[in-house]
């Protein structure tokens, strides 16, 4: 294994939290950092020059999507994902564990692979290990995941202790099939809402060799406190040298807290998915635009925030749009919420630089008080 590419170059005196730098294929990525989903090969509503402009630096791809259609081969041909969709940053592909877990009804999980069947058009599929790094390679991203087993909630310790060796097993096969493209390989742990495996999984992990270390099989239906609970024990303790990713969460209060306990890299689909809900994160807490309150409202979603949305239409304009279900309403809700999302991580790195980590979290705890069921600091 060589050298990590991840460099850590600020660490907060007062907790977990630390910035640092992941050298990739496609450019350098400054951490802490949010990475929008685009499961399709598109961030739902948005260019690439929109995600650029709101201060994306990698986004997120599925395999398993990507995979069923329009197919691995087809992309390659297309010189990677980057050309396909026309987005020259970095891209991490997910393996597809998550995807299969929630097709479960679908699939058959064995030590060979994943056996499972199309949801387009239910014809008979196989994904091992291996399958799953060479699809990835195809896809030309700059980041893969090893495949995993997501493991569900409730589990019992049995059943999760068989699952988080089988992902184990599967890791050690993902490393041998890892090629020599300059992709890197995360490996994913898991270990359900069971410390003491996370921490064996970890160990276990570290000894085969990854370029990075993620947390699976979170935000699955668990309460948010144990949730917590197993990233306060686990996020610290993932390797110190190399990039740390929390899988798939998940709000505002959950990125605060995730870099509270040391994890470097997030992704969830909530500020996509929110935006075509007309629920938007702003800087005094959620809004909700088609409640009647806005309709004569001239002023800006948020008036701290500078994206392209907040500079030009006013909440009014805003719920409009979204009552008539115009499309203009998703992609203007979605520009706002993803530029909400990676101004939060930049401001947080800002704080770690500053050594002034807790009172950002405290400020940004503070000035949601009394308007949202916000998540208290831990």
């Amino acid at each position: 294994m060589q050298a990590s590419p991840f460099q850590q170059s600020f660490q907060s005196s007062e907790c977990h939290a630390r910035c640092g730098q992941l050298k990739t294929l496609h450019g350098e990525i400054e951490t802490p950092v949010f990475m929008p989903v685009g499961t399709q090969a598109t961030v739902k509503g948005m260019t690439p020059e929109a995600l650029k402009e709101v201060g994306a630096q990698i986004i997120l791809g599925n395999t398993y999507h990507l995979y069923l259609r329009p197919g691995h081969e087809l992309i390659r041909e297309f010189g990677g994902l980057h050309q396909f969709m026309h987005w020259d940053r970095p891209i991490l592909t997910d393996s597809g564990g998550f995807q299969i877990f929630s097709l479960q009804e679908l699939a058959k999980i064995s030590e060979k692979g994943v056996a499972f069947r199309s949801h387009l058009d239910g014809s008979p599929l196989f994904l091992s290990p291996e399958d799953a790094v060479h699809v990835q390679e195809a896809l030309g991203s700059d980041i893969m995941m090893a495949l995993d087993t997501c493991i569900p909630y409730p589990a019992s310790r049995d059943e999760t202790i068989r699952a988080t060796a089988l992902t184990n097993r599967w890791a050690k096969r993902c490393r041998v099939a890892q090629p020599q493209t300059g992709q890197l390989l995360f490996g994913i742990i898991q270990g359900g809402m069971y410390s003491d495996l996370r921490l064996e999984a970890i160990q276990e992990l570290q000894d085969i060799g990854f370029d990075g270390y993620a947390l699976g099989g979170l935000s699955v239906g668990e309460p948010k406190e144990e949730m917590l609970a197993i990233l306060a024990e686990c996020g610290h303790r993932m390797p110190r040298d190399h990039a740390r990713y929390l899988m798939g969460v998940g709000t505002p209060e959950d990125l605060v807290e995730g870099v509270f306990h040391g994890i470097d890299m997030f992704d969830c689909v909530m500020p996509t998915r929110n935006a075509r809900n007309g629920m938007l994160f702003t800087s005094q807490g959620r809004v909700v635009i088609k409640n009647a309150c806005f309709q004569k409202d001239a002023s800006p979603l948020d008036p701290c925030c500078t994206c392209y949305t907040c500079r030009h239409y006013s909440r009014a304009y805003l719920r409009h749009l979204f009552q008539s279900r115009e499309i203009l309403a998703y992609q203007l809700n979605s520009i706002h919420n993803l530029h909400y999302y990676c101004t939060l991580m930049a401001d947080m790195r800002e704080a770690i630089q500053q050594d002034r980590f807790l009172a950002f979290r405290s400020e940004f705890y503070r000035q949601r008080g009394g308007l949202q069921t916000a998540m208290q600091p831990t």
